[in-house]
């Protein structure tokens, strides 16, 4: 059963006047906008980042972005996650392993005293560059497969539908069939989130795809390789330093999937008719 609008934490409805072929309407209606939350994510008490995100899977999205920034190695690194809604935000607190806090220690420090290169908070250009394993080699996957996939999960990004504010990452097999959506204001939010999720659920996602409603940046490279997912689907276009990365990395990158279109970008023998 879908969830109404006005009892989901990450939406919140307004009151909208409407313009239609140039003329203001004379009467306000109610619409429903995408929330938008500061959210703190501290590590065995060590505040290590701040987000705007939307507070929905917000476990999920810790989990993901632990793994996608190599703080730890896999879910089974976390001992405890708990969520704290302040008056301003919420904080999530996750307890790591000992070795997993140690490492992230180590790395701050490194850090500590270096002029930031401003990119998205990092502050060494090394730690925006960090290598990335290369996937293995999955089985070959249907370009109909993709084209499939695409379609799916765009029926199901609900929060996008009643706001039209929030981008969808997804995760589908080789088969097409879509498993698992998650939405956030931000595409990298909503892609942490499906890292973290399939990580939680323990799902075999190699063999399957990473679709994301938004053009193909270097990170979401980054992070569909860190989950060990050998083909990233995205909406738009990729970056130059994208498609060199998915190279290095063993990910075929598929861009411009709209309707059965499509340009494969890196890797493209994986993708059969």
């Amino acid at each position: 059963m879908t969830t109404p609008p006005s009892s989901r934490p990450d939406c919140t409805q307004t009151q909208v006047k409407r313009v239609r072929g140039g003329a203001i309407a004379p009467a306000a209606e109610t619409d429903f906008v995408a929330e938008e939350t500061p959210v703190a994510l501290e590590f065995n008490g060590i505040s290590h980042a701040t987000m705007l995100a939307t507070p929905a899977d917000l476990e999920d999205f810790a989990v993901g972005f632990a793994l996608s920034e190599g703080i730890i190695d896999g879910v089974s690194d976390v001992r405890g996650i708990d969520l704290l809604p302040q008056c301003d935000g919420i904080v999530i607190q996750l307890e790591i392993s000992s070795a997993c806090e140690v490492r992230l220690k180590t790395r701050r420090r490194a850090m500590a005293g270096r002029t930031g290169c401003g990119l998205c908070g990092v502050e060494t250009l090394p730690e925006v560059l960090r290598p990335v394993a290369p996937v293995t080699n999955g089985a070959p996957v249907r370009i109909a497969s993709v084209l499939a996939a695409m379609r799916d999960m765009r029926a199901r990004q609900a929060l996008h539908d009643i706001t039209g504010a929030t981008h969808a990452a997804g995760w589908a097999g080789a088969d097409g069939a879509v498993a698992l959506v998650r939405e956030d204001v931000g595409r990298h939010n909503a892609l942490d989130k499906l890292v973290g999720a399939l990580a939680r659920q323990a799902m075999h996602a190699g063999d399957g795809i990473v679709l994301v409603s938004s053009r193909a940046s270097f990170e979401m490279v980054q992070k569909t390789a860190a989950a060990g997912v050998a083909v990233l689907a995205a909406v738009s276009a990729p970056t130059a330093l994208a498609i060199r990365l998915a190279r290095d990395a063993n990910v075929s990158l598929v861009g411009f999937l709209r309707n059965d279109d499509a340009t494969l970008y890196s890797h493209p023998d994986r993708l059969i008719p």
